[in-house]
């Protein structure tokens, strides 16, 4: 059976990744509405005679698009942020919890998980849910990304500066300073945290991948919270699944460094745990690639589990 795929915005940089991602497949067949795409009638039957809908669109389109859709059979994957908190969506990282995948297996509405959110859900989760991290402890986050993070203008900014004489305007440049980052809302509910976490986003001179870390006091977490305590939780949480790595303890603690671009291409996220026994400190940090798993490869994955088929297809 050959499923119809369109993506509202396919132009745009998670569209473009997408679309490479699908074009490929026999079992997919995408619906390319070429120089008709901001035709809104074209669009409207588009939206409703697909199997599936993938989103990749600024907030507000993606709420015009969705109230489009008249057809409730079309199963729709959001990569904005308008649904990521929205109760009536599906949270769409499959590792998350042990009846994610089935929730989203059967919704016909799943909102794909941030790039940052990916890495930090993936660390702090388990451990709130362990009680090693009590669920009212106020947590930071700090994190790097390349510039396709930011998008066609960001993008342009940093290559056309790569292009010219001169060196890129910056090298590395922290932003998200009001403290009101769009990220923040699903980083805190779905991790169960009672209280905002304060996150502290930059992006670096480089096109993609990211490191998301947490650093943590053990003296402030639940009593009896250690390295090894907080590595057993991790590896115990994401035990046999294909797209997350927890890194063995002695292989983190010989390493003398770390590089957010290492699984560029792929739709891995990998977790390490780097700690200071004596010091009593901890620093969580999860590598991904943000055009990956943390946005296209993401989206691929929800689509081929409410597809019914192998989640892995067309990934790596």
């Amino acid at each position: 059976m050959t499923h119809t795929i369109y993506i509202d915005g396919e132009a745009g940089t998670t569209g473009l990744e997408i679309r490479e991602r699908l074009e490929a497949r026999t079992d997919l067949q995408l619906m390319l509405l070429g120089d008709r795409r901001r035709d809104v009638e074209a669009r409207r039957e588009a939206l409703n005679s697909a199997d599936a809908v993938i989103l990749c669109l600024p907030d507000d389109a993606a709420k015009e698009a969705v109230s489009m859709i008249e057809n409730d059979k079309v199963r729709v994957i959001d990569a904005s942020t308008a649904y990521r908190v929205d109760p009536n969506w599906v949270y769409g990282f499959a590792e998350m919890d042990a009846g994610q995948r089935e929730a989203i297996a059967s919704s016909t509405r799943v909102s794909n998980p941030g790039c940052y959110p990916t890495g930090f859900i993936a660390l702090m989760r388990p451990l709130v849910a362990a009680g090693i991290v009590p669920a009212d402890h106020p947590v930071t986050v700090n994190a790097v990304s390349g510039y396709s993070g930011g998008g066609k203008q960001m993008i342009a900014e940093f290559e056309a500066a790569k292009e010219s004489e001169g060196a890129a305007s910056t090298a590395f440049r922290g932003y998200g300073l009001s403290l009101k980052h769009k990220h923040v809302p699903e980083m805190t509910k779905h991790t169960g945290l009672q209280q905002p976490v304060l996150f502290s986003p930059a992006v670096g001179n480089y096109r993609q991948g990211m490191l998301v870390e947490v650093p943590l006091h053990l003296v402030s977490l639940s009593q009896g919270a250690s390295v090894e305590s907080i590595h057993a939780a991790l590896a115990a949480a994401y035990e046999g699944q294909r797209f997350v790595e927890v890194v063995d303890l002695a292989a983190s603690e010989a390493m003398t460094g770390i590089e957010p671009e290492a699984l560029n291409g792929t739709n891995t996220v990998r977790l390490h745990v780097f700690g200071d026994r004596n010091g009593g400190q901890v620093r969580l940090v999860a590598m991904l690639d943000n055009l990956g798993k943390g946005a296209s490869g993401a989206a691929v994955q929800n689509l081929n589990i409410m597809l019914g088929l192998d989640e892995a297809t067309g990934l790596r």
